[in-house]
Order: structure tokens, then C-alpha cells, then sequence
């Protein structure tokens, strides 16, 4: 008995566990910085989920944040072009193929989620996630790694 509910939990853990590794919780401020700088995402993931919080105090329009993914060579062209986009296109140029993923910009309180297939990245290439809001994407940025 003790067997079959050890063997229950192992299950139960390596299935919750392989879940968790599938999606990441990311969180931006009103300093204009992401909790983390990193994010890893195992190539076995069929889909990857991007849930994004702002734990900041401000209003979306003075110091919204958004999660975008990029390749790294595209950073500050999308950047770019996404400062002329304004805030209701989320401050990304409509259409833009360069934006591999992207958030909504939200603001004190709020949270958004994106779902994108790792399968689309190349493991040997650069990426790296960042905010669109004008002049934040210097500091708030971070790099994503398929593994």
C-alpha cells in the first residue's frame, strides 16, 4: 500500500513539475525592471506560457509593461519602430513579423499571458525578451534560452 502511494505522488509530482517548467511568472515594477533576466525553456515543452504581473503602483499609460520576445539581432529595431505604434497597439508596429510573442501592456495590478511553441525557435539562436513601452526596453530586458 505504501508502495502504490509512493509511486501515486512520484507521478503526480513529476507531472506537476514538468507542467511548472512550461510556463514562467514574471513580474515588472514601477523602477522599470523584470524580477528576472533570464528564462530557460525546455525545447520538450509543446507550448510555453509567458504570465506576466505588474506589482507597480502606476497607471498603464505612465508605466506600462509588456513581456515582448524577439530575436536579439531585432531588439532595438522593434523597439524603435514600436515607439511611433502608441499604447493602444501596445507600442509594437502592427504586424511586425520581427515579434516572436508578445504581452499587452498593463499597469498597477494588472496581468497578462502569452502562450507561444518553443518549437518555432532555433536552440542555437539568441533571444531575448523585453518592454516596449518607450524608453523602459534599455533596462528592462532579459534573455530567453531554449534547453
Amino acid at each position: 500500500m505504501i508502495g502504490r502511494l509512493l509511486l501515486a505522488a512520484s507521478v503526480l509530482f513529476a507531472s506537476t513539475s514538468a507542467f511548472a517548467a512550461c510556463s514562467v511568472d514574471i513580474d515588472g515594477n514601477d523602477a522599470m525592471q523584470f524580477n528576472l533576466k533570464n528564462i530557460d525553456v525546455p525545447k520538450s515543452c509543446a507550448e510555453f506560457t509567458v504570465n506576466l504581473s505588474h506589482s507597480g503602483k502606476l497607471a498603464k499609460n505612465v508605466m506600462g509593461h509588456n513581456w515582448v520576445l524577439v530575436k536579439t539581432s531585432d531588439l532595438q529595431a522593434v523597439a524603435n519602430d514600436g515607439m511611433a505604434a502608441g499604447l493602444d497597439k501596445d507600442y509594437l508596429k502592427a504586424g511586425d513579423t520581427r515579434v516572436i510573442a508578445h504581452t499587452k501592456v498593463i499597469g498597477a495590478g494588472e496581468k497578462a499571458s502569452i502562450t507561444f511553441a518553443p518549437g518555432k525557435l532555433d536552440a542555437a539562436g539568441s533571444y531575448t525578451f523585453f518592454c516596449s513601452f518607450p524608453g523602459h526596453w534599455s533596462l528592462m530586458k532579459g534573455t530567453l534560452t531554449l534547453i
